[in-house]
C-alpha cells in the first residue's frame, strides 16, 4: 500500500512538472494590419519590435503582420520612418488581433524620408540586393523639365544604370533592359516610358511604395533574369476626401482620393497630361508629341478578413510630324484582388490580372496603319503562414496565358496599293509554383530558402516555317557571313497543339549573419528563367520593337546569380554602409546576325542566335538617414559582356561545321557595360521653408561602333566596322540641382503648398547620345557629328493638397 501511495505521489508530482512545462512553452499569436491613422492606407515594411525577446516582424506588401511569442507580457515597438513611434505593453495571454494606426511625424509637403534597410532588424533579414524609394524621395530628386520620376530616380542606386538621356528603360548589373521584370499593382508593364524615355509611366502621387530586387529575388518573382522593380499604387483615403497635384512647365497632375464609405470604402483617381506640344502653332510647328495617363483604384474592406481591391492603370503616348506620321502606343493594365485571412497566422491574396501594351503607326504618305502589341491574362494566388516566431512560409501559384501581335498591316485610303497583312500571331502559357522560407536559426543566423518550378508552353499557331536540318539560320563558309535560311515549307499547326515547352527548377537562397545587431554579412544565389524576348538591336528599346516568345530556335535565357555583401548601421542608424559583389551568368542570350532586320520581319527565328552573357562587379552604398543633410553615394564598378559561338553543326555525311560566330566567338562589351558609374544624391533642410537638393551622376561612355574605314561601290561610299562594341562614346556626367519653397502654413487655410526651382544640368554638360560619321561638302574629308539631347535646363513646379 506504501508503495502505491508513493507511486500515486510520484505520478502527480510528475503530472504536475509536465503541465507547468507545457504552460511555460505555450505560445500566442499577435496580429493585425498597420495603417496611417490619417488615411487608413496601409503601410509596407512597418517594423514591429519586441526588446526584451530581441525579435520581430515587419509588415507585407498588404500592411498585414504576424508573430507568435511565448505567453507573457511585453513591451511592442511600431515604427516606420516619417511616422511617430507607437510604445504600447501587450499581455499575451491568448491570440489577439491588434490594428495600429501610426502618425505622421511631420505634416510638410513632401518630407524627404530614405525608406530602404535602416532599420537594425533588416541587418539581421537575409534580403541583399535590394533597394526602396519612398515617392517623398524620388519627388526631391531633380530631374529633366522639374518632373519627378521613378526610373530616373533608380538610375542613382548602384547597379543601376540606363543608356542616356531620354532613353526608354534601364538596365541592373548589366542587364537589358528586357531582362527586367515591371509591376504595378502586380500587373506587368511591358513599357515603362513616356515619350520614348523623357518620363516614366509612374505618377508618384499616386505611388504607395517602389522596390527594386537586383539579386535575392524572392521565389515568388519569376520570368525575367535581371531584376524585379515593384511598384504599389496607394489604396485611397477612406477617412476624407484629399485632393493633391502639381503644375510644371510641361506637364501637369492631379490625384483625388476619398471614402465611398467613411472606414470601409476608398477610392483614387489620378492623371497627368503634357501640353507643351500646344505651344507649338506659336513658332508654325505643327508637330506634335504628348503623353496623358490615369490611375484608378477602389478598395473595399468586407469584414475583419476580407478585403477587395480594384485598380487600374490606362496610359497612352503621341507623336506625329505634319499629320503624315502618327506614333500612338501606351499600357493598359487593371487588377482585382481578393485578400483574405484564414486565420491570425495564414494569409491569402488572390489576383485576377489584365495588362496590355500597344503599338500603332500611321504613315500617311505611304498610306497605311501598323498595329502591333502583347497581352497578357495572369491568376496568381499567394498564401503568407506565420508558423512561429522564427519560420514564415510564403507559398502560392500563377498562370499567364500570353498573345503576341508582331504586327498587322492595313491601307488607309484606296489608293495606296498596300495590301492589308497580319503576321502570324504567336501564344504561350506560362505557369509557375513556388514555396520560399524564412528562418530565423538563430540570434545571428537567418535564412530565406526556397524553389519555383516554371513551365513555359509555346502554343500553336496558324502558320510556321519549316526548314532544312531545323536550322533558320545559314553561314557562308566562303563569306564567313551568317544569311538568312530559305524556308522549305510550311506547315500549319493550328493552335491547338503545342510547339514546344519548357520546365525549369529555379532554387533561391540567401543567408545572413548579422554582429550584435550593428553589422552582418550576407549571401544569395538565385537562378531564374525568361521565356520572352524582346527583339530590338538599338542601345535603348523603342516603342517599335517586339517581344517574341521562347519556342522552335529560340531557348529561354537561364541566369545563376551569386552575392555576397557586407552591410552596417553606424552611429545608431545616423549613417548605413552596403558593399556587395556580384557574378551572373545567363545562358541563350539572344544575339543578332550582322545586318539583321526586326521591323516587320515574320520569321525573326532567321536573323538571331543563342548565345551567352555574363556580368560581374562591386557596389558601394554610403547614406546618411538622419539629421538636416541626407542623401547618399552610390559607386558601382562593373563588367557586361555576350558571346555567341559558332555553332557546330552535322552534315549528312557525318562531318561538322564550325562555324566562327559572332565577332569570331569572342566576348565583347553588351551596350550597358559601364566601367564606372558614380551617383551622389544629397537633401538639405536649411529651414522650415527652404530645403535644397542636388544629384551628380558620372558614367563611363557607352560601347558603340565607328567605321574603320570606306570604300567605293557602284559609285556609293560604303563604310565598314570592325569587331562589335570596340569603341565607346564620351563619358557621360552631370550636375542637377533643386530648391523647394515651403510657405509658412496658415492653419485656417487647408491647402498646403509649395514651388520647386530646379536646374537640369547646371554646367550645360552635351553630353553624346550617338555619334555619327559624314562626309563633309565644303572639304570632302569625313567628321565626326555628336548628336546630343539636352543642354542646361531650369524648370519651376507648384505642388498642392489639401
Amino acid at each position: 500500500m506504501n508503495h502505491v501511495h508513493l507511486s500515486r505521489k510520484c505520478l502527480s508530482l510528475l503530472f504536475f512538472i509536465t503541465f507547468t512545462i507545457v504552460s511555460a512553452q505555450e505560445k500566442f499569436t499577435l496580429s493585425g494590419t498597420i495603417s496611417e491613422a490619417s488615411s487608413n492606407e496601409t503601410l509596407i515594411g512597418v517594423t514591429i519590435v519586441f526588446p526584451e525577446l530581441r525579435t520581430g516582424v515587419t509588415t507585407n506588401e498588404y500592411g498585414f503582420y504576424s508573430i507568435t511569442l511565448p505567453q507573457g507580457e511585453y513591451e511592442v515597438i511600431v515604427s516606420y520612418l516619417g511616422f511617430q513611434d507607437v510604445r504600447e505593453s501587450v499581455n499575451l495571454t491568448e491570440d489577439i488581433k491588434k490594428d495600429f494606426r501610426l502618425v505622421e511625424e511631420m505634416s510638410e509637403l513632401d518630407e524627404v524620408v530614405v525608406t530602404d534597410d535602416v532599420e537594425r532588424l533588416d541587418i539581421k533579414k537575409p534580403q541583399i540586393s535590394v533597394n526602396s524609394l519612398s515617392s517623398q524621395t524620388i519627388k526631391q530628386i531633380p530631374v529633366v523639365l522639374g518632373e519627378a520620376d521613378v526610373i530616373k530616380s533608380l538610375i542613382l542606386l548602384p547597379g543601376v544604370t540606363n543608356a542616356g538621356e531620354a532613353s526608354s528603360g534601364f538596365n541592373v548589373r548589366g542587364g537589358a533592359a528586357d531582362q527586367n521584370l515591371i509591376l504595378l499593382d502586380e500587373a506587368i508593364v511591358f513599357n515603362s516610358s513616356h515619350l520614348f524615355g523623357f518620363f516614366s509611366v509612374f505618377n508618384p502621387d499616386a505611388i504607395k511604395d517602389v522596390k527594386l530586387f537586383k539579386g535575392g529575388i524572392p521565389a515568388r518573382y519569376g520570368g525575367r533574369v535581371s531584376s524585379v522593380l515593384d511598384i504599389f499604387q496607394k489604396e485611397g483615403n477612406s477617412k476624407e476626401l484629399k485632393v493633391s497635384g502639381g503644375i510644371g512647365a510641361v506637364a501637369s497632375r492631379l490625384l483625388v482620393e476619398g471614402p465611398i464609405d467613411k472606414d470601409r470604402t476608398a477610392f483614387l483617381i489620378g492623371g497627368r497630361a503634357s501640353y507643351a506640344h500646344l505651344f507649338l502653332p506659336l513658332f508654325d510647328i505643327d508637330n506634335r508629341a504628348y503623353f496623358y495617363d490615369l490611375n484608378t483604384k477602389i478598395n473595399h474592406r468586407i469584414n475583419e478578413r476580407n478585403s477587395i481591391f480594384l485598380s487600374g492603370y490606362f496610359g497612352r503616348d503621341l507623336f506625329s510630324i505634319n499629320d503624315s506620321f502618327v506614333n500612338v502606343y501606351g499600357n493598359a493594365v487593371g487588377n482585382f484582388r481578393w485578400n483574405h485571412l484564414f486565420s491570425d497566422k495564414l494569409f491569402s491574396n488572390l489576383s485576377v490580372i489584365y495588362s496590355d501594351y500597344f503599338y500603332g503607326l500611321e504613315l500617311d504618305f505611304v498610306g497605311f496603319e501598323w498595329d502591333s502589341g502583347i497581352q497578357n491574362f495572369n491568376l496568381k494566388y499567394d498564401l503568407k503562414h506565420y508558423l512561429n516566431d522564427k519560420i514564415t512560409l510564403d507559398y502560392g501559384l500563377n498562370n499567364i496565358y500570353y498573345v503576341f501581335n508582331p504586327g498587322k498591316i492595313k491601307p488607309n485610303r484606296e489608293d495606296s496599293g498596300i495590301v492589308e497583312d497580319q503576321l502570324t500571331k504567336k501564344y504561350a502559357n506560362e505557369t509557375a509554383a513556388y514555396v520560399s522560407v524564412e528562418h530565423k536559426v538563430s540570434e545571428q543566423l537567418s535564412l530565406n530558402y526556397g524553389l519555383r518550378v516554371s513551365h513555359f508552353n509555346r502554343l500553336g499557331q496558324d502558320e510556321l516555317f519549316v526548314y532544312e536540318n531545323d536550322n533558320p539560320v545559314i553561314f557562308d563558309p566562303f563569306l564567313l557571313v551568317y544569311r538568312e535560311a530559305v524556308p522549305i515549307d510550311t506547315i500549319n499547326p493550328g493552335r491547338g497543339g503545342s510547339l514546344d515547352n519548357f520546365t525549369n527548377l529555379e532554387p533561391r537562397v540567401s543567408l545572413a549573419y548579422n554582429f550584435q545587431g550593428k553589422s552582418s554579412i550576407k549571401a544569395s544565389y538565385t537562378r531564374l528563367a525568361q521565356y520572352l524576348h524582346l527583339l530590338s538591336n538599338t542601345n535603348s528599346p523603342t516603342p517599335l520593337d517586339v517581344w517574341t516568345p521562347s519556342g522552335p530556335f529560340v531557348e529561354p535565357q537561364l541566369l545563376d546569380q551569386y552575392a555576397v555583401g557586407y552591410f552596417r548601421d553606424i552611429n545608431e542608424g545616423e549613417f548605413s554602409l552596403e558593399v556587395e559583389a556580384f557574378y551572373k551568368d545567363i545562358q541563350n542570350r539572344i544575339d543578332y546576325i550582322d545586318g539583321a532586320d526586326l521591323i516587320a520581319n515574320d520569321a525573326i527565328e532567321q536573323v538571331i542566335l543563342n548565345g551567352e552573357a555574363r556580368a560581374y562587379g562591386l557596389e558601394l552604398l554610403l547614406r546618411k538617414n538622419e539629421g538636416v543633410f541626407k542623401g547618399w553615394l552610390a559607386y558601382t564598378l562593373s563588367r557586361s559582356e555576350q558571346r555567341t559561338p559558332g555553332r557546330t553543326l552535322p552534315f549528312d555525311n557525318g562531318r561538322s561545321n564550325l562555324e566562327t560566330g559572332i565577332n569570331f566567338g569572342e566576348w565583347y562589351s553588351t551596350p550597358f557595360d559601364k566601367t564606372h558609374d558614380i551617383s551622389v544624391f544629397a537633401s538639405y533642410d536649411a529651414s522650415e521653408k527652404w530645403n535644397f537638393n542636388a544629384n551628380f551622376i558620372y558614367q563611363t561612355g557607352q560601347p558603340t561602333n565607328f567605321p574603320e574605314g570606306q570604300f567605293e561601290f557602284q559609285g556609293l561610299t560604303v563604310p565598314f566596322f570592325g569587331l562589335r562594341n570596340q569603341e565607346r562614346l564620351p563619358d557621360f556626367h552631370r550636375l542637377d540641382i533643386s530648391a523647394t519653397l515651403t510657405p509658412k502654413r496658415n492653419k485656417r487655410k487647408k491647402v498646403q503648398s509649395e514651388w520647386v526651382f530646379s536646374i537640369y544640368n547646371v554646367y550645360n554638360r552635351m553630353n553624346a547620345a550617338s555619334i555619327n560619321f559624314r562626309e563633309n561638302e565644303d572639304t570632302g574629308r569625313n567628321e565626326a557629328l555628336r548628336t546630343s539631347i539636352f543642354g542646361i535646363i531650369p524648370s519651376v513646379t507648384y505642388n498642392f493638397k489639401f
